[in-house]
């Protein structure tokens, strides 16, 4: 397997523990994109994106600059794959928006999208993360699911390490 390097924001500590948990099962890199360019994205055959969703579907603060800095970036012939936090029941009708957000910078760039995961057993309303009836990624809820988050990570990294370059 080729390089891989998982890049996130978190504000609460919930996405950082996950980034962290997803690179250790995949003998990953892990960043903070509030502290690493996307140059460093051109180290990476794969790579992984993650992000709670704040407000009404919104990254969280730290990806403001780096999402802008992704829409320019070279992905093609990458592969990716994207995680992230939303809360089901807080905000049903934008659930994990935020990996909406980044699969709609990411999906006409060349790279293939990774780690599609069925709605099914998630408590939600709506979401931008929906394409196709699944989630464009891994989604997380620690308020009201968190004590399946370990065993969806490690179902989720198995799934996508067989597509990784």
């Amino acid at each position: 397997m080729s390089k891989t390097g998982v890049f996130y924001g978190s504000s609460t500590g919930n996405t950082e523990t996950a980034a962290k948990q997803i690179a250790e099962l995949l003998n990953a890199d892990v960043f903070d994109v509030s502290s690493q360019p996307t140059e460093a994205l051109t180290e990476y055959n794969n790579l992984i994106f993650g992000s709670s969703t704040w407000g009404e579907g919104e990254l969280q603060d730290d990806w403001e600059e780096f999402i802008t800095e992704l829409g320019g970036a070279d992905l093609q012939d990458k592969v990716v794959a994207l995680f992230g936090y939303g809360e089901g029941s807080g905000n049903p009708d934008s659930f994990v928006g935020a990996i909406g957000v980044i699969y709609n910078t990411i999906k006409d760039k060349g790279c293939k999208v990774v780690g599609q995961v069925d709605p099914d057993g998630y408590e939600f309303d709506e979401s931008e993360a929906i394409v196709n009836g699944k989630f464009v990624g891994l989604p997380l809820d620690e308020e009201n699911q968190g004590d399946l988050s370990d065993e969806r990570i490690n179902n989720w990294v198995r799934q996508i390490k067989p597509e990784l370059i």
